[in-house]
């Protein structure tokens, strides 16, 4: 960060800041008292939730996914409590590290924002890793001492006991104590700074992006938004207005997923023509034991124009942008059935997952599912 700001002749000021009114921050803990400014972009992020009864403390055996990142030890016996992006990525690593990982969620499957046949390869692996996941289960009681966490589970047979237990059930923003009111910035009913589209809060020379401001929680989408407003500030026109922003979950395989669901698609009633491309009929996955992964394209019946997709396997970090790039274009089947896409690799998986839009591929031939 400090070589970044240097580059560009911008002035790094550390400090915990609080505005006191719509051009004026007073500092604490920094080498200056106050700044005045004439545009500011509230970018203060998130913190982990930490659910009553729980006791998440920094120094404790009780943590949430900043204590996790900084454990110097590999416990024995991990429990994990919740199976989104933070619970997956943080108990797959403690897993291959050696940890005994039981893994505890809420709802009735791992990673709800994604579709379910995405999940589903990373499940098995999961199985595989972990001792235990747990579903539709919640903690009633976490008790610390010296010896470990003590911990039943709703349903569960009695107490269990756990070296450590990691919290990862959610994120909350960081809008509290931070003078929002004397700058006059206004808050919605969940503590979120309210913005335009060119992040612009009801302040007009204060912006705010990230997850202060809902939505996404994902730093390249806050990077995004930082831009936007940089140029709104810059009196240049922009808007965040994206039709799709890619979602990453970094576990072995690795999910990813941008735009529409077939999920969403599904609740809100919309027709869509949805279409399957098994990684076991590529080579290149074959090659790297990724037979099991899976591209899937969502797609305007009518149209054919692109409205989401979804990778699971090694690699699916990558796959997604091209989806995303299409998404935002209004690209059709078409166009990336035409695309030349290198060989062999996995890449070939999104054009012949547009193919199947036409009912074949060049590795399936005819598919009946296509449609599906």
């Amino acid at each position: 960060l400090v070589k970044l700001c240097e580059r560009r002749g911008v002035q790094l000021i550390c400090g915990r800041g609080r505005f006191q009114g719509p051009n004026h921050l007073a500092l604490e803990d920094s080498d200056y008292s106050s700044v005045d400014f004439e545009h500011a972009i509230i970018a203060t992020g998130s913190r982990p939730v930490s659910p009553p009864g729980l006791g998440v403390r920094p120094e404790g055996r009780i943590m949430d996914s900043t204590g996790a990142l900084a454990l110097g030890d590999v416990p024995e016996r991990l429990l994990v409590v919740g199976g989104g992006y933070v619970g997956l990525e943080m108990g797959t690593v403690y897993a291959v590290l050696g940890s005994r990982v039981t893994l505890v969620e809420m709802a009735d499957r791992l990673l709800p924002g994604a579709d379910t046949d995405l999940v589903r390869p990373l499940r098995r692996r999961l199985d595989e890793l972990f001792d235990a996941i747990r579903l539709e289960t919640r903690v009633t009681r976490a008790q610390e001492d010296d010896r470990g966490v003590a911990v039943t589970l709703e349903g569960g047979n009695g107490e269990e006991r756990f070296d450590r237990v990691l919290v990862a059930v959610g994120r909350r923003p960081n809008t509290d104590d931070i003078g929002l009111t004397e700058a006059g910035v206004a808050l919605d009913d969940q503590r979120l700074i309210s913005v335009d589209e060119q992040r612009r809060t009801s302040q007009e020379r204060i912006f705010a992006i990230g997850d202060a401001v809902g939505g996404v929680q994902l730093a390249h989408k806050a990077m995004h938004e930082g831009k936007v407003a940089a140029e709104a500030i810059a009196g240049r026109p922009a808007a965040f207005d994206p039709r799709a922003i890619s979602a990453v979950v970094y576990t072995d395989p690795q999910v990813a997923w941008c735009g529409l669901t077939e999920d969403d698609a599904r609740s809100q009633g919309r027709e869509v023509t949805v279409t399957r491309f098994p990684w076991r009929a590529s080579g290149r996955a074959l090659t790297t034991g990724s037979e099991d992964g899976l591209t899937k394209l969502i797609m305007d019946p009518e149209t054919g124009r692109l409205l989401g997709a979804g990778m699971v396997g090694r690699g699916a970090e990558g796959l997604i942008a091209e989806a995303v790039l299409a998404v935002e274009m209004g690209a059709l089947a078409e166009d990336l059935a035409f695309t030349i896409h290198p060989h062999p690799t996995l890449s070939e998986t999104v054009g012949e997952a547009a193919e199947l839009f036409g009912g074949s591929s060049t590795h399936l031939g005819r598919h009946k599912g296509a449609g599906g």
